[in-house]
């Protein structure tokens, strides 16, 4: 079974039932990220080891009988507009190149109360402004069908990492 290519909600249900951990989804995806993610710069910030604890921890609740939420070990990835605790959220701008807040966006800490895993940041234009998804601190995101071409707009990293199932 390709993980990164089954729907979210037969993941779920197969965390759900045991038959599939929060880390084993996660080892998949970066294994997807890792593969495809050099041709189509989807990904700008990779957190593995923060989403590897954060699996691994979901996985310990699992295993006493608890789920975290509706999204308990989906691993997701969180548009680089977004503040997150403890991953680099640059805005596709130089003046937060270095920037790591110490606090979650109220979506994207909703999303973790839900049980989501946050694997890393997508790429978008310098403060969501534009219809191509580049940036002067990442460079630009490719299709992943043809990677001379834009996946365009404010959501083009997200987007390329859907059509590239990462």
């Amino acid at each position: 079974m390709d993980l990164c290519a089954t729907p979210a909600v037969e993941l779920a249900r197969l965390i759900r039932g045991r038959e599939l951990s929060a880390a084993e989804l996660l080892s998949a995806v970066l294994a997807r990220i890792t593969e495809a993610n050099p041709a189509v710069k989807a990904i700008v910030t990779l957190a593995a080891e923060q989403a590897t604890a954060a699996a691994r921890g979901l996985d310990a609740q699992a295993a006493r009988g608890s789920f975290a939420g509706p999204l308990h070990g989906l691993p997701i990835a969180v548009k680089d507009l977004a503040e997150t605790a403890g991953i680099r959220t640059t805005f596709g701008s130089p003046l937060f190149a270095s920037y790591v807040p110490d606090f979650d966006a109220p979506h994207v800490a909703r999303l973790k109360q839900a049980g989501a895993v946050v694997v890393g940041k997508t790429n978008t234009p310098e403060f969501g402004a534009g219809s191509q998804t580049f940036n002067p601190v990442f460079g630009p995101t490719r299709n992943p069908y043809d990677t001379r071409l834009t996946p365009g707009g404010s959501s083009g990293g997200a987007a390329a990492a859907v059509a590239a199932a990462e």
